[in-house]
């Protein structure tokens, strides 16, 4: 699941919490529209961290240190 359907979970589930009065037998709206906020920001936050660690090892940071090494030889 990509950022948009992690938005798109967490906006129903912020509509479910927040802009419905349904009543339904044996289902408490409320606490399944907070359940789908969690799992959107969840899923946003893991998604972020893996795409930010793919970019950083891709490329050459600051971090790496070139060693050059010059041999001289007597003729």
């Amino acid at each position: 699941m990509g950022i948009g359907g992690c938005v798109i979970v967490f906006a129903i589930g912020a509509i479910l919490t927040f802009g419905v009065d349904w009543h339904l037998s044996g289902v408490n709206v409320q606490v399944v529209g907070v359940v789908l906020m969690a799992a959107g920001l969840l899923g946003l936050c893991t998604y972020v961290a893996v795409f930010r660690r793919r970019r950083v090892v891709g490329g050459r940071g600051a971090t790496e240190t070139v060693v050059e090494d010059r041999r001289y030889y007597d003729a």
